[in-house]
């Protein structure tokens, strides 16, 4: 198989993984925290195992600057989560997706702020185009407060998520993997205080099995499986792919919950969906700076969407 099917085939497997998080999240019948709380946990183990196993471990090159940095992106990462399944139970799976992929401009405005990186008249039309979409994906009145709290925890996710993005790619010299690893690890005891074990020990065998997996499949396998396909595909397949995530979010929505959104909130996906795209290429294109790296979630040129 050439290198780059096989790529194309993993990153496609990730990204569909990555669109039944929302079920699995749901069907734990766990609150945020706890939920978080096992993947990371469970995580930490798949991804311990598994750069145990390739001698990841050995020669692992942290140093104390990039160490604190995985941790300090962990941190993001893990309230990024904590945000996101929020915003599942406030909202929908689906309009929670959708805002998630804001994350590109929310990096763009770091960037712009943190790094001094320049905003072209481009990115600021496309960002415009965003914005647009994001209105229209909302389709929130005034007094649905609930789907404006689970438009808020989404675009709140989609902020830390941009957080770590924008930290991680300041690591250099360090797998993917490890940084992933200390990154969910870092989530053991800075939710441990937050998660309330005692509410998760009825949950029953299936109730464990969501959340097994959430930690195993949706952390383990999942990250796994994109950083092989990263060094095997060029930037636009990988930004074309990431989308995989959002139409299999919608359709496990759609499929299992019935829910989907409305004529008028369709009509914002592509904006935003198209928008993302094309400010992400243009990141991608851009001279990178000699101190980027890959990380957990932006291993490759193109920050991924997986949750």
């Amino acid at each position: 198989m050439r290198n780059e099917t096989r790529g194309t085939l993993e990153l496609t497997l990730a990204m569909v993984l990555s669109g039944t998080l929302g079920v699995f999240v749901v069907e734990s019948g766990a609150s945020p925290f706890e939920v978080v709380f096992f993947r990371c946990l469970f995580g930490a183990v798949a991804l311990g195992l598994y750069s145990l196993a390739r001698g990841y471990l050995t020669g692992h090159g942290f140093t104390r600057r990039s160490l604190g940095l995985a941790l300090l992106g962990g941190v993001f990462i893990v309230f990024n989560w904590v945000f996101l399944f929020e915003s599942y139970e406030a909202g929908s799976i689906s309009l929670a997706t959708v805002v998630y992929h804001t994350q590109p401009f929310f990096l763009v405005l770091l960037g712009a702020v943190f790094a001094r990186e320049r905003i072209t008249a481009g990115m600021l039309g496309w960002l415009a185009v965003a914005f647009a979409g994001l209105v229209l994906v909302s389709g929130v009145r005034p007094g649905d407060t609930a789907s404006l709290a689970g438009l808020g925890y989404a675009l709140a996710a989609a902020v830390l998520y941009a957080l770590a993005t924008f930290v991680t790619k300041k690591i250099s010299g360090v797998r993917p993997h490890l940084i992933a690893l200390v990154q969910v690890s870092a989530g053991v005891p800075l939710l441990l205080p937050f998660a309330d074990l005692g509410a998760v020990s009825g949950l029953g065998a299936a109730g464990w099995g969501w959340l097994a997996g959430l930690g195993l499949i949706h952390t383990g396998l999942m990250y796994v499986l994109m950083y092989a396909a990263y060094a095997k595909l060029p930037t636009p397949k990988i930004a074309v792919l990431a989308f995989t995530y959002l139409a299999v979010a919608m359709l496990a929505d759609w499929a299992v919950y019935g829910h989907h959104i409305g004529p008028v909130q369709a009509l914002g996906v592509p904006l935003i969906v198209l928008a993302g795209l094309k400010v992400t290429l243009a990141r991608a294109a851009a001279p990178a700076p000699r101190t980027a790296a890959r990380g957990p979630e932006a291993a490759s040129p193109v920050a991924t969407r997986a949750a």
